[in-house]
């Protein structure tokens, strides 16, 4: 055998050897939940507040993907935190030149009275892909025709609606999405219950499955955060498998997203810690649903142009 073919058959099964060993697990990840600022920027930024010493710093695509490439991330949506109607496009802008950047999820508030022409401003953007509001804002639509009608308009657009809360936000989902069925909604951050390693209450399970219509989907993100151990969050699966396993339990692998909540999860882990948890509770439920929930429902949920 010469040469040139003894390199090539070893080349092929280096190939085969590494389709092998990533076959099973998370690969192409999409991390559905960022956040990108720059407080050195001439108007500064709202959020993070100056006194922050880990989040107050100028924080970019770039630096994530350094980190998150390696575990095997290979794109994020990212959600503005800022109120400001401009920071919208500052997202966008820097979307346009990182392609890391697969979505936007921005702040427009529905209670505005020109929520519609920003909202037709920036949905012109295909990276565009929806808005994030509070459980408070949510109650007012349920309560507020007005409110209701422009949560409406993203439906029309095809865009998500991401709401962040407590677990009690649960209550209010089921409503909204039978006023709304065309509406994709996304529940952020497990709807934030705390993981303290012990079974979660009674009523988080139970207002979990109410909220599984569908047209709803539960970010498995903010992983660490919930722990509320700053700087100490455990790597241990088990600590966190009570309150994840009800999440599961609840929405099932076609329901589910991967998000890590970075950099704000850099105050209790580093970014590792979620995505190697969540690469072994997901490697217990098989190839199919490792890819659905780190990134084929992504794609569904926020009708990603990849």
């Amino acid at each position: 055998m010469n040469t040139t073919r003894r390199t090539w058959l070893a080349s092929l099964a280096l190939g085969v050897a590494t389709l092998k060993a990533t076959a099973g697990g998370m690969t192409g990840i999409i991390d559905t939940h960022t956040h990108f600022y720059d407080p050195t920027r001439p108007q500064g930024v709202p959020w993070p507040g100056k006194t922050d010493a880990v989040l107050y710093r100028k924080v970019l695509p770039a630096e994530y993907r350094k980190l998150a490439e390696p575990l095997g991330i290979t794109g994020t949506v990212v959600v503005e935190a800022s109120p400001w109607v401009e920071d919208n496009q500052w997202l966008l802008d820097l979307a346009k030149d990182e392609p890391f950047l697969v979505g936007v999820v921005g702040n427009l508030a529905p209670t505005d009275q020109d929520f519609a022409k920003n909202l037709e401003r920036f949905s012109k953007n295909a990276k565009f892909r929806g808005i994030r509001i509070g459980h408070d804002t949510l109650k007012k639509a349920l309560q507020e025709p007005a409110v209701l009608q422009n949560l409406g308009l993203l439906a029309e657009r095809d865009l998500a609606l991401d709401i962040n809360g407590g677990p009690d936000l649960l209550l209010s989902i089921a409503p909204l999405a039978e006023k709304l069925p065309k509406l994709r909604i996304v529940i952020n951050h497990m709807a934030n219950q705390q993981v303290d390693g012990k079974a979660p209450p009674e009523a988080y399970r139970k207002n979990l499955k109410a909220a599984a219509q569908a047209n709803v989907w539960c970010k498995l993100s903010a992983w660490v955060d919930a722990t509320r151990k700053r700087g100490a969050a455990p790597d241990d699966l088990n600590f966190y498998r009570p309150v994840v396993d009800a999440v599961w339990d609840a929405f099932g692998a076609e329901k589910l997203l991967f998000g890590t909540n970075w950099p704000v999860s850099d105050l209790y882990a580093k970014v590792a810690v979620p995505v190697e948890l969540a690469k072994k509770y997901l490697a217990e439920k098989g190839e199919k649903a490792t890819t659905s929930v780190s990134r084929t429902n992504a794609i569904k949920a926020y009708g990603l142009k990849l």
